[in-house]
């Protein structure tokens, strides 16, 4: 039921957020006199709708998006009713259009931003005092198996038995001695295991104030390294190591999960959200590279976590965090969505509002440089004639979106050990 509840609940999300996205455009072009006919959430047929003053509002059957109807979007459009030639967008100065049409993502950005303050103030992030393993004492969390690769998404049938639980270590002991070696940190632990050879070791270990050894059947496993911030270095290739089925569990009496105050939220929330921009940057870079992965992910190979995902998977995602209670991750895949959708909606190709953008200060420009040379101005730019290549961009974009569903139908992205 809880998973069920997170699909629906982020689903919700994303129909809201379009929806606001639109009313961004609405409300934006009503400021600045532009004439505004229809908005309403959804698409299909006709729920309900009403009228104010000379805009429609209302709810379609299909809640996958909204739209809103602006006079004038472009020279060519025949909707101008007489009387309304000066308020047709197109004739407004370019800076009021741009306005206008990045309103949608500039809602998203901050659509994000609060997510993100709600985090960071009610619900709470992991602790950073958790992050660095060389700095915590080496207490322990014990799995019941020991996944043979980093890559694995979980524990299947063919992994071996945890061999910390099977030796008897439990959750919350504090490992301080592997053989002969002192251990004082999570990230020494891990350094030692990796480093030794599979087969019997001792480990000392304290509980309850008691110090006690057991033997623990290591066993080799493949791993990536791991980097300067005790991190596995996913980009290297994994080599053959040692584990014993342990992760690292905090110290007694420090929260795993921490909230800041109204006011520092909002600093902290600027700070992820720049983090958040660099992510978006570099996954927009490395989407060409990726479509492989998912051709290959829907034919059943392994699936790139850190791959595009869809809608579905997203939401599938949201369901996952709600099942675990990992609310905290919960809003912040909805933040993350959100400023992805804003920077991709402004990327300067019809029929997203990054090229409307990007035609209007074209237009801008060659007029400018017509007007130095003493030549006649060009006058618009003819939106028919890129019909062509806008129809272009929607089949690409059809067909990605095709194979991100189904890709997350078939072969999902998971966040959680099943």
């Amino acid at each position: 039921m809880a998973y069920l509840t997170g699909v629906v609940l982020f689903a919700l999300i994303i129909f809201v957020s379009v929806c606001l996205h639109e009313a961004g455009h609405m409300v934006t072009a009503k400021a600045f006199g532009m004439k505004v006919t229809r908005y309403f959430a959804g698409f299909g047929p006709t729920l309900f709708s009403f009228r104010r003053g000379e805009t429609e509002y209302g709810l379609k059957a299909i809640p996958l998006g909204g739209f809103v109807k602006i006079v004038g979007m472009t020279p060519q459009e025949d909707d101008v009713e007489p009387g309304d030639e000066k308020r047709a967008m197109w004739r407004y100065p370019v800076w009021k259009r741009t306005i206008v049409m990045s309103a949608g993502s500039l809602t998203h950005f901050a659509l994000g931003f609060v997510l993100l303050w709600i985090v960071l103030t009610f619900v709470g992030i992991p602790n950073p005092a958790l992050n660095d393993a060389n700095k915590l004492p080496a207490y322990i969390s014990v799995g019941d198996c020991i996944v043979t690769s980093d890559e694995q998404p979980g524990c299947t049938a063919a992994d071996p038995r945890g061999a910390a639980k099977a030796a008897g270590l439990r959750e919350g002991d504090l490992v301080t001695a592997v053989d002969s070696t002192a251990v004082t940190s999570y990230g020494q632990l891990v350094s030692v295991i990796r480093n030794a050879p599979a087969g019997p070791h001792q480990i000392t270990y304290q509980r309850d104030g008691a110090t006690g050894t057991v033997t623990v059947n290591l066993v080799a496993v493949q791993r990536h390294p791991i980097d300067s911030d005790g991190a596995p270095a996913a980009d290297q290739p994994q080599q053959q190591v040692s584990a014993m089925g342990v992760g690292a569990a905090p110290p007694p009496g420090i929260p795993t999960t921490i909230t800041y105050g109204p006011v520092q939220s909002l600093g902290k929330a600027g700070t992820l959200t720049g983090q958040t921009f660099a992510g978006v940057g570099s996954a927009l870079k490395a989407f060409p590279e990726r479509i492989p992965n998912l051709w290959h992910a829907l034919n059943g190979g392994e699936r790139d976590p850190n791959g595009p995902i869809s809608v579905v998977g997203a939401s599938r995602l949201g369901g996952e965090t709600a099942e675990h209670g990992a609310w905290f991750v919960f809003l912040l895949l909805a933040a993350s969505l959100n400023f992805f959708v804003g920077v991709f909606n402004l990327l300067p190709l019809l029929p997203l509002d990054g090229g409307h953008i990007a035609i209007a200060w074209f237009e801008k420009a060659r007029s400018w440089l017509y007007a130095k040379l003493s030549r006649p101005d060009p006058g618009r730019v003819d939106y028919a004639k890129l019909m062509p290549v806008t129809y272009a961009v929607i089949l690409i974009f059809g067909a990605f979106t095709l194979l991100t569903v189904g890709a997350d139908i078939v072969n999902p992205v998971t966040l959680f050990t099943k």
